[in-house]
């Protein structure tokens, strides 16, 4: 497993900022920004729904994160670039989750989502050219 260790870190760096962004998500909402559903009303200006959307955002890439860093690693794939996309990964989802809570910078927001996506799309082509 050391070879595959920034990938490992990564994944555990990853659990971390999904925590402090479920903390940050949960304080300071008050029942003024709510809708009837009970979610903070959909504006980007609000900073409180700013932060729930980039909470919702690193669950939904979660599980295709670890899908593909787990399956890349099980198959074997170059330590080297699984460790560097896995890292690539977790520093694109920081800046992310930063641009989404600290400002309103839609394409900004896009790249850094897209930087992200595309390192797990390229580690779970490795674990599927692995396989075969």
């Amino acid at each position: 497993m050391e070879l595959y260790s920034h990938a490992i870190a990564s994944m555990g760096g990853y659990a971390v900022l999904m925590i402090v962004l479920t903390a940050l998500s949960a304080t300071g909402r008050t029942d003024a920004m709510r809708c009837d559903c009970g979610q903070v009303k959909r504006d980007y200006a609000n900073a409180m729904y700013r932060k729930g959307r980039a909470h919702a955002n690193a669950v939904e890439s979660a599980g295709p994160f670890i899908a593909a860093v787990v399956a890349a690693i099980l198959m074997g794939a170059s330590p080297f670039w699984v460790n560097l996309l896995a890292s690539v990964f977790l520093t694109a989802r920081i800046v992310m989750a930063y641009v989404h809570i600290a400002t309103t910078n839609q394409p900004m927001r896009s790249l850094f989502w897209s930087i992200s996506m595309l390192s797990v799309l390229a580690l779970a082509i490795m674990a599927i050219w692995e396989a075969f």
